[in-house]
C-alpha cells in the first residue's frame, strides 16, 4: 500500500469507496436471536448506580482537595478528580452517545452532554464522527477516529497523555464553531440540518469557560480552573492508555472486527473508568449491547474471537514492539490468531489484499 492519507477528503477516502470498503458489510459472530434480544435489553439501574458513584467520588475528591489547599496533600485528590473528569467522562460520552447506557432517553442525553463538555468534544460533531467510526472502523480515509496511524505518531500520543493536542484542538474547534464555522472534514459527515446545533453548543461552552475564568480572576484562586477545563489535561492519561489498545498495531482496511480491534482483560478500577470498553471486539461487533452486558456477551462469543490480552501490561507488551516496527515499515501489522472453534474469516482481506507479511 502507498503511504496512507488519513484525510476524510483525500485519495484514500475515494479509494475506500471504489474498492467497496466504505459502508461495507462486516463479519459478525453468529449468536441466537433470543440471546441477542436479551443482551440488547436496556436498563436504567446499572448506569444510575455507576453515575451516582462517579459524581459522588468527583464531589468527594474535589471537596477534600479544596479543603487541603495549599498543602501538597491536596495533589492526590486533584489527580483522582482529574482522572474521573478527563478519562471516565470519555467512556460516558462514548456509551451515552450510543444511547445504550440508560433505558431512559433523557438520562443518556444528559450524561452525554456533560461528558462531551468535559472531553471538549462537541456533542453534535462527535455523534456523527463516532457513527462513521463504527461504519468504517479503521478504514483509511473514512474513519475520523484513528488514533495510532501508520507510521504511528508516537510523540502525538505522548502529548495526549497530558491532553495537550486533543484538548487544545477541541478548544480551537469550539472557538471556530462558536464563530459559525465548520472544519471541512466535519462538514463532510455532519448533515446540514445539524450544523446550527454545533454552533449553539459551542457558544454555550464559550460562555461557561468565560464564567470560569472570570470567577478565577474575581476570587484570585486557581480552584475554578482546577475544577473546570484543566482536568481535561491532567486527567487524560487513563483514557489514552486504554484507548490506544483498542486498535493499535492491528490490521487496517479489513471488514472483520476480530482483525482490527482488541479485547483486554482489565482490573476492576480501570473497567469502571473505562465502562467495560476493554471488551472492544465485542462492542464493535454488537454496538447496541449496553456496557454492563459486554462481559456476558464476551462469554457467549469468545469461542469465535482471538484470545484476549490478559492485562493492560500484557497488551502493551504486544502493542509497543508493533508500533516501533511500524515506524520503519508502516505496512506491518499484528495478525490475530483465531481459535480452532472460530468461523473462518476472509483471508484475502487480511493478507493477500494488503500484499504484506503478517504476524
Amino acid at each position: 500500500m502507498a503511504q496512507r492519507n488519513y484525510s476524510l477528503l483525500g485519495p484514500d477516502a475515494q479509494r475506500a469507496v471504489e474498492t467497496g470498503l466504505a459502508t461495507a458489510e462486516w463479519y459478525h459472530t453468529d449468536i441466537p436471536r433470543k440471546d441477542m434480544k436479551t443482551l440488547m435489553k436496556r436498563e436504567d439501574r446499572p448506569a444510575i448506580r455507576d453515575t451516582i458513584i462517579l459524581f459522588g467520588a468527583m464531589l468527594g475528591f474535589v471537596a477534600i482537595a479544596i479543603a487541603l489547599m495549599p498543602s501538597w496533600w491536596a495533589l492526590p485528590f486533584w489527580l483522582a478528580y482529574g482522572v474521573l473528569y478527563g478519562s471516565a467522562m470519555d467512556s460516558r460520552w462514548h456509551e451515552c452517545g450510543h444511547g445504550t447506557a440508560f433505558k431512559t432517553g433523557w438520562m443518556n442525553d444528559a450524561l452525554y452532554q456533560i461528558a462531551s463538555f468535559c472531553m471538549v468534544r462537541n456533542p453534535v460533531v462527535w455523534r456523527w464522527s463516532h457513527a462513521r467510526h463504527h461504519t468504517d472502523t479503521i478504514i483509511v480515509g473514512r474513519d475520523p477516529e484513528i488514533v495510532a496511524m501508520r507510521p504511528p505518531a508516537l510523540f502525538r500520543i505522548f502529548l495526549n497523555v497530558f491532553g495537550i493536542l486533543d484538548a487544545i484542538n477541541g478548544w480551537g474547534r469550539m472557538m471556530r464553531n462558536a464563530a459559525g464555522q465548520l472544519d471541512p472534514e466535519e462538514a463532510s459527515f455532519i448533515p446540514e440540518r445539524e450544523q446550527a446545533k454545533v454552533y449553539r453548543v459551542a457558544r454555550i461552552w464559550v460562555a461557561i469557560y468565560a464564567a470560569t475564568l472570570c470567577s478565577a480572576i474575581a476570587f484570585q484562586s486557581w480552584v475554578p480552573v482546577l475544577v473546570i477545563g484543566s482536568p481535561r489535561l491532567y486527567g487524560a492519561w487513563h483514557h489514552v492508555m486504554t484507548g490506544v489498545l483498542q486498535h493499535a498495531g492491528l490490521a487496517d482496511n479489513v471488514l472483520d472486527h476480530r482483525l482490527n480491534s482488541r479485547t483486554v482483560y482489565m482490573n476492576p478500577i480501570s473497567r469502571f473508568i473505562y465502562w467495560n470498553m476493554n471488551y472492544h471486539v465485542e462492542h464493535h461487533m454488537f454496538p447496541m449491547v449496553p456496557y454492563h452486558r459486554l462481559p456476558e456477551l464476551h462469554e457467549k462469543i469468545k469461542h469465535d474471537l482471538p484470545v484476549p490480552n490478559g492485562s493492560i501490561l500484557a497488551a502493551y507488551r504486544e502493542v509497543w514492539p508493533a508500533l516501533k516496527r511500524q515506524l520503519r515499515y508502516e505496512d506491518y501489522f499484528l495478525r490475530r490468531s483465531l481459535p480452532a472453534s472460530a468461523k473462518p474469516y476472509r483471508e484475502d482481506l487480511h493478507t493477500e489484499a494488503l500484499g504484506v507479511p503478517a504476524e
